[in-house]
Order: structure tokens, then C-alpha cells, then sequence
């Protein structure tokens, strides 16, 4: 924006410049040229440094805490999803969620969840028993990797009839995500988790991942998808991350796969 000098600068300009001419008022001309250079120099350097390091590690350890506070507690790999969001490659991780001796009662422990959690829990899923694990896999991730729920199971669009969908749509670090969830338990639970169900389910859930990648709307599309595993106990989890590695790269694809395996009173997510 064009700004009209103030008589202040005019004066200014016309100290430093000869031909310099002020406006035409009384006494136009008078004195032109005299103080040429007067106070060439002055102040050279003053203030130099001044300010230096001002706010010098402000902000050091500010944020969030990693794992957030919440129902249950969480250990294991946790604040760990970064280049793995687009990366072409598959990952894995493994981290724990313990409930101690406090079951989850819903709608009474509804407020302890994050709002995400809230309205999950809050929204009948597409059917079966699973919708609690599906809660806490979205804690789990809300918790640990900072994600926010875009749209719930029934939310997501898709452009064929009968195709496999994923449970939720979340944001992480600013990259659509869908998320897979699947249940690592075996009954009777005191048995040892069978390979060959491992190797089946987990073979059926990425390939599902696939399909429902490959018809979700433009709209809802993601950068990728997360299976969330949530595993009984650790001999389940160890049985499904022994498998996984085995599996061959198209049925695998660029998926991310966290196991999580719960402990304590849990019963609710099974």
C-alpha cells in the first residue's frame, strides 16, 4: 500500500540529497544544500546483540505426554508412527494395554475414554461382539500416536456393494488412516493359540484391508491402513508376530500391524 511521506522524512531526504527541492510554501528554496552529510555515521553498531538468545528452549518438553492419560495403562511401543504413515513398506510393533484389577463398564467408565473413545463407544458398529476391542484400539492409538476419529465403521463410503470394510477412519500426523481390528483369542484360552489360526485370520484381515483399500470413496481414501491386533495374552501375541514375517509380500502390502496385548481384568474386550 502507497504511503504519503510525512513532512518529517521530506525534511530527512532533502538534509541528504542537493537537489533536493522542498515544496512551494513561503521561503521556497532558502538554504538548499546546507548540512550536506551532517551526522554521516552516527550510532554505527549501537544495539548490536541486543536480544541475543532471547527464548532460548522455550517449549523444551511442552505437549502432550506420550502415552496420554486414560482408561488402562499402556506400555511397550508407543509415540513410534512417523515415516511408517507413508512409507510403501510394511511395519510392526507390539505394546501393552493393562486394565489392572478395573474392568471397563460401559456407560460408567465412558467418560475416562477420549472423545473419540466416547463416540465409538457411544455408536453401534456394523455387528458382532467386537466393539469394544475396536474401542480401545482406537485408545490405543489416540493415546500413543496422537490420532483423531474422522469417521466411524458405518461412516465410511464405498463405491461397491459387499466389500470388505475397516472399522474406523482416523487422522494421524495430518494422513487419513483406516484401521483393521481383529481379535487375538483362542477358546478355551488356557490353550496354547493354533499357528494355523493365526496364519488363517491374519492372511484373511490383510487381504480384506487390501480390498476395502481399493473401493473406499476418493473422499474417505486413505494414505494406508493399521491392523490392530488386540491379543489375549503374550504367548497369543507371540504366536500371531511369529507368523507375520512369514507371510508372503502381496498379502502383506504397505500395512501397518500394532499387536496389542491386553492384561488384567480384560474380559470386556473378549
Amino acid at each position: 500500500m502507497l504511503r504519503t511521506p510525512s513532512p518529517f522524512l521530506a525534511l530527512v531526504a532533502c538534509s541528504l540529497f542537493v537537489q533536493c527541492t522542498p515544496p512551494a510554501s513561503d521561503g521556497a528554496a532558502e538554504g538548499e544544500g546546507e548540512g550536506e552529510g551532517e551526522g554521516e555515521g552516527e550510532g554505527e553498531g549501537e544495539g548490536e546483540g541486543e536480544g541475543e538468545g532471547e527464548g532460548e528452549g522455550e517449549g523444551e518438553g511442552e505437549g502432550e505426554p506420550v502415552p496420554a492419560p486414560g482408561f488402562g495403562a499402556i506400555d511397550g511401543d508407543c509415540g513410534v508412527l512417523d515415516d511408517e504413515l507413508t512409507s510403501a513398506s510394511p511395519a510392526a510393533f507390539t505394546n501393552y494395554l493393562d486394565f489392572g484389577t478395573d474392568p471397563y463398564d460401559d456407560p460408567a467408565d465412558r467418560a475416562q475414554l477420549t472423545d473419540g473413545g466416547e463416540r465409538m463407544a457411544a455408536t453401534p458398529n456394523a455387528g458382532g461382539s467386537s466393539l469394544f476391542s475396536e474401542v480401545f484400539a482406537f485408545e490405543m492409538l489416540a493415546r500413543c500416536e496422537g490420532a483423531t476419529l474422522l469417521k466411524t465403521e458405518t461412516e465410511v463410503e464405498y463405491d461397491a456393494a459387499g466389500t470388505k470394510i475397516t472399522d474406523m477412519l482416523v487422522s494421524i500426523d495430518g494422513e487419513k488412516i483406516g484401521v483393521s481390528v481383529v481379535r487375538a483369542f483362542h477358546f478355551p484360552p488356557s490353550e496354547p493359540y493354533p499357528t494355523a489360526d493365526a496364519e488363517t485370520l491374519l492372511t484373511r484381515k490383510l487381504t480384506d484391508i487390501q480390498e476395502s483399500s481399493a473401493h473406499v470413496v476418493a473422499a474417505d481414501a486413505w494414505t494406508k491402513q493399521i491392523l490392530a491386533v488386540i491379543a489375549y495374552d503374550e504367548p497369543s501375541a507371540d504366536v500371531w508376530n511369529a507368523v507375520l514375517p512369514t507371510l508372503p509380500a502381496e498379502v502383506r502390502g504397505d500395512t501397518i500391524v500394532i499387536v496389542t496385548v491386553t492384561d488384567g481384568a480384560d474380559d470386556p474386550l473378549y
